[in-house]
């Protein structure tokens, strides 16, 4: 029988910066992280920006629980103070550090508190408005500027940050120009963890896959098979009641037919 895998700590995961580049996974659902976790996965993410995410996050930890799961913090955290309760309430839950596309300000507050915090550079999806979907780093200007804000979060005290449709090269490089661990989502194989959402794994959404990722399975159409097929099931169960082939005599129980006269011979016939 093989032992359960050791708990990944951030101390762990900062000794291994630099040695190989670990496996990294976004779920939304328990089912995913056993997966994710019987697979043999290195790190997960999770949501835990609404109540409905927070109410999941104990059922993945459960589980995956020799997985290391960072919840993703809600967008537009209003003060320091909330930051630190979110982050807080998220470590009581079974997370193991906190994802958070904040400033480096309120970043700062959760790490002063020792919150583990994982920040996001590059194409930051929530704050997309001020740069369109797309590579962010191809011009010497963005380069230097995602290398600064790189250190900000670094001085912040993030021990990990997201790097989002950077150019792969520039990405390595920024990787070997801190400490933090650099999460590489469709910013090329150079950083210290490889990331994608199951959705893209598992082809789940009705959409075209981003030029970043692969799906290993169509699960939309594994999920509209199913759909047809539930379809198809409740249609047969109508027509089997209304031609009178369900139930058959192997549905149900039957009493013995001479207690049966026995009651109704000792009950008398019904009022009229």
């Amino acid at each position: 029988m093989l032992r359960p895998r050791k708990k990944y700590t951030v101390f762990d995961l900062q000794q291994l910066k630099g040695q190989r580049c670990l496996t990294h996974i976004h779920v939304k659902s328990p089912e995913e992280a056993a997966a994710a976790e019987a697979a043999g996965m290195d790190l997960m993410s999770c949501p835990f920006d609404s109540p409905e995410a927070q109410a999941r996050l104990p059922l993945l930890v459960a589980a995956a629980p020799n997985s290391f799961i960072s919840g993703s913090t809600p967008h537009g955290l209003a003060s320091p103070e909330e930051a630190i309760r979110t982050g807080f309430r998220a470590l009581e839950l079974g997370a193991s550090s906190v994802y958070c596309s904040a400033s480096p300000f309120l970043i700062e507050a959760m790490a002063r508190e020792r919150i583990p915090v994982v920040g996001h550079l590059g194409m930051v999806p929530r704050h997309v408005t001020w740069t369109n979907y797309r590579a962010i780093g191809k011009t010497v200007a963005e380069a230097k500027q995602l290398h600064q804000r790189m250190k900000e979060l670094e001085s912040a005290g993030a021990y990990a940050a997201e790097l989002e449709l950077v150019p792969h090269n520039l990405a390595t490089w920024l990787c070997s120009q801190t400490k933090m661990l650099l999460m590489s989502l469709g910013s090329g194989s150079g950083c210290d963890t490889q990331f994608l959402f199951s959705d893209d794994i598992l082809g789940d959404y009705d959409e075209r896959i981003p030029r970043h990722a692969k799906a290993y399975r169509n699960f939309l159409e594994e999920h509209r098979r199913l759909q047809r097929e539930r379809v198809a099931a409740f249609g047969e169960y109508i027509a089997d009641v209304k031609a009178g082939r369900f139930p058959e005599r192997s549905n149900l129980v039957e009493m013995d037919g001479k207690l049966l006269k026995q009651v109704i011979g000792s009950v008398g016939k019904p009022a009229a």
